[in-house]
């Protein structure tokens, strides 16, 4: 426990490691080959890759004016084995 604002005593979070549970979110570069603003969801090819993930949801803070076919992409993987654990998360030059 430590001492928060005015000596009240609070109980530390418990920090969860997710390298040790067996899951581990991998962050990868991608091109945006299309954009669909209806279903919020976007066509990429990952950055070294020469397939092209489909129908991958994109994050909805993203304004639809910046998802522009060439640009690049942040994409999230929260299970690498499993490509419709995806989502586009940044979008930048």
């Amino acid at each position: 426990m430590s001492l928060g604002l005015r000596g009240v005593k609070r109980k530390k979070k418990k920090q969860t490691n997710l390298r040790k549970q067996g899951k581990q979110m991998d962050v990868k570069q991608a091109t945006l080959q299309s954009f669909d603003s209806t279903a919020y969801t976007a066509t990429v090819r990952l950055t070294g890759s020469h397939t092209a993930l489909e129908d991958i949801p994109v994050a909805r803070n993203l304004p639809a004016a910046e998802m522009t076919a060439g640009r690049r992409v942040g994409v999230i993987f929260f299970d690498e084995h499993n490509p419709k654990e995806v989502v586009v998360v940044a979008v930048y030059t």
